[in-house]
């Protein structure tokens, strides 16, 4: 994988430092998505005055997953379509258009995440499904697995960059 800079630290081949990279990607997507799950449920205890709580509120919660993942996914999209140099700058609008599209598309995909809990539970036992493996990491890793793989086509090599390809020898005949 590409990650900018940091690929100098484990000896890999540097092509962009942050632009386009996986570290743009993890950082900006992280953060956005941080600041719109905590502003949506901050926004629901204010309103409703209760905490929100899939146990108490299902459907609440349901609706709270989609919203905060398509609003921080979008967010990162407007950030890298108005701040990434490898865009065009008579492209920004359209990336940014198509972006909010992907994101969703993808974030439909994710209205299962607050399930995975129970099912880990149901399958494993209470203690696995309350762990941080089964109630954050990996709700996590398969909603960004479907948002992602779902929203940009993105199964396989096709969500390479060039450098990826490269390192991989994709694409490259022998």
């Amino acid at each position: 994988m590409d990650y900018g800079f940091l690929n100098s630290f484990i000896g890999r081949e540097v092509d962009q430092p942050f632009w386009g990279t996986r570290t743009q990607h993890i950082i900006g997507v992280a953060g956005c998505l941080a600041i719109t799950d905590h502003t949506s449920q901050a926004l629901f205890q204010k309103v409703f005055k209760k905490e929100l709580c899939f146990a108490k509120s299902p459907a609440a919660f349901v609706a709270h997953t989609f919203l905060f993942i398509f609003s921080g996914v979008t967010l990162y999209c407007a950030g890298d379509a108005a701040l990434n140099p490898n865009h065009k700058e008579e492209d920004r609008m359209t990336t940014f258009k198509s972006e909010t599209y992907n994101s969703y598309v993808g974030s439909n995909t994710a209205w299962f995440e607050p399930y995975v809990p129970v099912a880990v539970a149901k399958l494993a036992g209470p203690a696995a499904g309350s762990s941080w493996l089964g109630s954050a990491l990996l709700p996590a890793t398969l909603a960004y697995s479907t948002v992602k793989g779902v929203g940009w086509n993105d199964w396989g090599n096709s969500g390479l960059n060039e450098l990826e390809e490269k390192m991989n020898g994709v694409g490259i005949e022998k």
